[in-house]
């Protein structure tokens, strides 16, 4: 694909040999601890934050992960390689970890595609040296702001019919089954987002020798255009937190589809606010969907 954000780790191997990169492991730390990427640090917190997209929010969010990637010694003239266990374990973390990159203006981010479990599977080097990176001083940026959208941001989106709302969460949540993958009344609500098609995130990869692979661009295509998604559609994309879109924000994107951004308070912020519209009940044809205020 012209314009990959995904490396291959026979490619991700040269690059190392090179020089330049920095490798970030996205998985819990027992994980990293058994075995990581030789250099790779680990920042967990690309998972587990929780954000709210208020100012105070996204400013705190900002200077949190400027530091974080900073420390990890990236000054704008390394590229970012992140990864997780595999594409579909890890809830989308590595995806989150571009995502968040992307948008603090970073240059140069990759996601090693598969993840660790492609890399042992090509039996490269693996490590359970943990790292010492030299601390950079981060390029913090406003060049990559586009890519996420605040509340006030998606309630525009929503009100704009020319805009196609993807809801890309587990099958229990798109019902209102569940609220969140962290418990079922984790959130005060369930339900979705009004106007809100769904493809469920794992229909964006399929299972290859070494792991789930993302799919080919016709095969993406195919999957958008099952709820009238076309490469020229604007899209915006959101979850619980943020981590399963940014996967299908990257598979979208892979597939050409450019004008796509992502909610980063997504369901866990929308949920909370009682005075924000959701709809409920078993989706269908229009009519069957309730709306609640």
């Amino acid at each position: 694909m012209s314009g990959s954000v995904l490396i291959s780790p026979e490619e991700l191997s040269a690059e190392m040999s090179a020089g330049g990169a920095v490798l970030i492991d996205t998985r819990a730390p027992d994980a990293y601890a058994a075995g990581h990427l030789p250099g790779a640090v680990n920042i967990h917190d690309i998972f587990t934050y929780l954000a709210t997209s208020t100012p105070e929010g996204v400013a705190a969010m900002r200077e949190k992960f400027a530091a974080v990637f900073g420390a990890a010694g990236l000054s704008g003239a390394e590229t970012a390689v992140v990864y997780e266990q595999s594409m579909n374990t890890g809830f989308g973390q590595s995806c989150r970890g571009y995502v968040l990159l992307s948008y603090l203006g970073y240059p140069k981010v990759k996601i090693l595609h598969g993840g660790f479990a492609a890399w042992a599977a090509a039996e490269l080097p693996v490590t359970t040296d943990p790292a010492a990176p030299q601390p950079k001083a981060f390029p913090l940026s406003a060049s990559g702001a586009g890519i996420l959208l605040d509340l006030e941001g998606m309630k525009a989106a929503v009100a704009d019919t020319r805009i196609a709302i993807l809801d890309t969460r587990d099958v229990d949540e798109w019902i209102g089954d569940s609220s969140s993958p962290y418990g079922k009344d984790f959130c005060p609500r369930k339900g979705r987002i009004p106007r809100a098609v769904w493809i469920e995130w794992y229909r964006m990869m399929k299972p290859g020798a070494a792991g789930p692979m993302f799919k080919s661009r016709d095969e993406i295509l195919a999957e958008c255009a099952t709820v009238g998604i076309t490469a020229k559609t604007p899209v915006v994309l959101y979850c619980f937190k943020g981590a399963r879109a940014s996967n299908t924000l990257v598979a979208l994107k892979e597939a050409g589809i450019d004008n796509v951004r992502l909610y980063f308070g997504s369901w866990n912020e929308w949920s909370r606010d009682p005075a924000l519209p959701i709809e409920t009940g078993f989706p269908g044809p229009a009519g069957l969907a309730a709306a609640a205020e």
